[in-house]
C-alpha cells in the first residue's frame, strides 16, 4: 500500500489493473486502517479517473456474493448518494412505484453515510430482513416485483472499510461505486449523480457494457430528477438537457424535498408519499424518477405515457401494495 500511497500522493493516478489490485487486497483486509482511510482520504482531495473507477467497480464485483433471481431482466433505481441535499428517499419510493406498475426491481442500497437515512436505513426501519439468500429474494421478487439487496450482505469484502467511511462521514469513491456494484447485474439501470464530471465517467463505462442505462443528474446539483430544475440525461441513445416543464411537471421548490433529521421522520414521509398523503411536490418527485425507469424498460413508452403509468401506480395504490407484499 505505501507505493500505491505514494504514486497518489505524487498526483499520478492508477492504471485499471493497479486500482483492481488495490481493492481486491483492501476487500481481503491486508491494509491497516491507517493506510485504509489515507487511500480513501486521497480521493476527497482529487477527480477519480476513469480507469481506477473500473478497475474498482470490477474488484467489488468480482470479491461480491452473486444472487440467483432467475432473470437479469430488472432495473434498479438508485443515486450515488453525496449530493448534500438531505432529500427523502425519492429513488426508493420511484423503485416501488416501477414494481407497482408491473416490472420488476432490484434494489441495491446502503445506510446512509453523508446522509442521515439511506435506502438501507428506511428498509431497517419497516422490518426488511437483508439476506444474501437467493430463494428469499426470488419469493419478494415474485411476491411484489421488487427484492432488495443491501450492500454490506452482498459486499462483505467492505466489511473492513465500512468503520471507516461512518467514521469519515464524508462522501468517498465508493458512493461513486455503489449504483455500479449491484451483484444481480440488472439489465437495466437509472442511475443519478451528484456532479457532471461524474456523470460523463458514468455515461463511458456503461457505454462499453450491454446494460440499457441511464444517468441522470440534476444542473443545480440533486443526483437524481429533483423538478427543482433542468437535469441532463445520458443514454445509450445520447443525451440531452430536459426541464420539469418537459416532461408534463410544474418546478418545485427545493426545501420541498426536505427529508427527515431522523430515521423516523423519514419514514413518515415515506409512508405518507406511498398513502397518497404526501404533498404534490414530493409525489410529483417520484413519479419523474419512476417514470424514467419505466421510460427505459418499455421500450414503446412516451415519456408522457411513463409519467402516466407511474402516477397511476403511486395513485391506485398498487405502489403500496408491492410495498406491503415485500416487507410481509
Amino acid at each position: 500500500m505505501k507505493e500505491i500511497l505514494q504514486q497518489l500522493f505524487e498526483q499520478k493516478a492508477l492504471t485499471k489493473e493497479a486500482a483492481y489490485n488495490v481493492l481486491v487486497d483492501l476487500g481481503q483486509g491486508r491494509f491497516n486502517q491507517s493506510e485504509m482511510a489515507a487511500f480513501l482520504t486521497v480521493f476527497l482531495m482529487r477527480n477519480i479517473t476513469v480507469h481506477e473507477l473500473e478497475g474498482f467497480r470490477d474488484a467489488l464485483l468480482e470479491l461480491c456474493i452473486k444472487p440467483n433471481l432467475g432473470t437479469h431482466e430488472v432495473i434498479d433505481m438508485c443515486g450515488t448518494g453525496g449530493d448534500g441535499k438531505d432529500t427523502f428517499n425519492i429513488s426508493t419510493l420511484a423503485s416501488f412505484v416501477v414494481a407497482g406498475a408491473g416490472y420488476k426491481v432490484a434494489k441495491h442500497g446502503n445506510f446512509g453515510v453523508s446522509s442521515v437515512c439511506g435506502s438501507s436505513n428506511i428498509m431497517a426501519h419497516f422490518g426488511y430482513q437483508f439476506t444474501p439468500d437467493s430463494d428469499y429474494l426470488r419469493r419478494k421478487l415474485d411476491a411484489s416485483n421488487i427484492c432488495f439487496l443491501h450492500a454490506p450482505a452482498f459486499h462483505p469484502a467492505m466489511s473492513h472499510v465500512g468503520p471507516i467511511r461512518k467514521q469519515l462521514g464524508l462522501k468517498t469513491f465508493f458512493n461513486m461505486l455503489g449504483p455500479m456494484v449491484n451483484p444481480a447485474k440488472p439489465d437495466y439501470q437509472v442511475v443519478g449523480v451528484f456532479n457532471l464530471e461524474l456523470l460523463r465517467l458514468y455515461a463511458y463505462l456503461y457505454q462499453q457494457t450491454d446494460k440499457h442505462f441511464m444517468v441522470v443528474h440534476a444542473l443545480d446539483g440533486y443526483d437524481e430528477i429533483s423538478l427543482t430544475g433542468s437535469f441532463k440525461v445520458v443514454t445509450e441513445n445520447g443525451e440531452q438537457i430536459l426541464t420539469p416543464q418537459k416532461i408534463g411537471f410544474k418546478e418545485v421548490k427545493q426545501e420541498a424535498l426536505a427529508g427527515g433529521k431522523t430515521v423516523e421522520e423519514s419514514a413518515k414521509i415515506f409512508t405518507d408519499v406511498l398513502e397518497n398523503r404526501g404533498t404534490t411536490a414530493q409525489a410529483n418527485a417520484v413519479i419523474a424518477n419512476a417514470a424514467m425507469g419505466l421510460y427505459l424498460m418499455k421500450e414503446d413508452f412516451s415519456i408522457d405515457e411513463a409519467v402516466a403509468a407511474a402516477r397511476e401506480s403511486l395513485e391506485s395504490g398498487k405502489a403500496l401494495e408491492s410495498f406491503k407484499k415485500l416487507i410481509a
